[in-house]
């Protein structure tokens, strides 16, 4: 082959090689270009005043400005979300502190780091309430009676049952509690299949003011005032394979419950996405509070709380089951 042939062939290789390379460190960078693991995430969400800053985080751009690009997936509770969480299909989730817990600590299978603390309880915002014409007035009075919970075993039952010891009641998880979810609970209390509902806003307030429910217990005084409610987790195989995009996502989020503290923020937002949450409901609803830190002290009473009923056979430390703070 004549010389400048040859010069011709290698300066074509050489330039399909670097092209090739260039193209292979434009996708490599494409991919890695905010440092994520992920930057594609499902998270399990629930259409509750709960989840205020879920909403914020996105409508004002905090997870995008992290770099995650966040799906929501909707559950009908805290519970719900678990399974979907141990299969890897969803990558967090929200879920109350009982349910997550006791998943954690009776199935070995199951190992979760909670991320971000959500909401606290405040005055009224988890109450026991009754038809307006009801006999009851106490929590007393609704001993043996059949009380409707989101769902049973989980931070609702013990709300009610923490409620009722002081007052020497004691209420069955079988016995006195019916699952019925939150937007039907009104229609449960008028058709008197059940005496009570442990109610969680907004639905408390839209109740009272559709229909005239009285409430009969404020379930986040006493000793579960300013309460730990739920959280937001992911698995401990998810936050060790990916400590960037849980980092990301703990950021964003605290950064919208920062914001949260600016009830105005809250009440325009809500109606945006919780079904049934209207302006007149949003401004008159009582709302928790949303820590930005995570504080095992403060949830640990969650736990202690749940030996003491029965829910854990044994004390469980807090701390084992909180990822690593940004």
């Amino acid at each position: 082959m004549p010389a400048s042939h040859r010069r011709t062939a290698v300066t074509g290789a050489l330039a399909i090689a670097l092209a090739l390379s260039a193209a292979a460190c434009g996708s490599s960078e494409k991919k890695s270009a905010n440092g994520l693991e992920k930057s594609e995430i499902t998270l399990g969400n629930m259409t509750v005043a709960d989840t205020a800053p879920v909403q914020l985080a996105i409508s004002k751009g905090l997870f995008k400005a992290e770099g995650l690009t966040v799906k929501t997936q909707v559950i009908p509770g805290g519970a719900a979300g678990i399974p979907l969480l141990k299969s890897g299909r969803l990558d967090f989730s929200i879920s109350n502190y009982v349910s997550l817990l006791t998943a954690g600590s009776k199935d070995p299978g199951f190992k979760p780091k909670i991320v971000v603390e959500g909401m606290q309880s405040a005055p009224k915002t988890h109450t026991l309430m009754v038809r307006k014409d009801s006999p009851y007035h106490t929590i007393k009075d609704l001993a043996g009676k059949k009380i409707a919970v989101n769902t049973k075993r989980n931070v609702a039952t013990l709300l009610v049952r923490a409620a009722g010891k002081p007052q020497s009641v004691e209420f069955d998880e079988d016995k006195n509690f019916v699952e019925v979810p939150p937007p039907a609970m009104e229609q449960a209390l008028k058709s008197k299949s059940v005496e009570a509902v442990q109610a969680i806003e907004p639905f408390g307030t839209q109740m009272q003011q559709s229909m005239g429910a009285r409430m009969v217990a404020d379930l986040s005084s006493g000793p579960t005032a300013d309460f730990p409610i739920a959280g937001f987790a992911t698995t401990e195989k998810f936050a060790k394979e990916n400590p960037k995009t849980v980092a990301a996502f703990q950021r964003a989020l605290l950064k919208a419950q920062g914001m949260a503290a600016d009830r105005k923020l809250v009440q325009e937002v809500l109606p945006t996405y919780a079904k049934g949450i209207d302006a007149k409901v949003a401004s008159t609803m009582s709302f928790g509070t949303w820590p930005t830190t995570l504080n095992a002290t403060r949830l640990q009473r969650v736990a202690d709380l749940m030996q003491q009923f029965g829910y854990l056979d044994k004390p469980l430390d807090v701390k084992s089951y909180m990822a690593t703070s940004a």
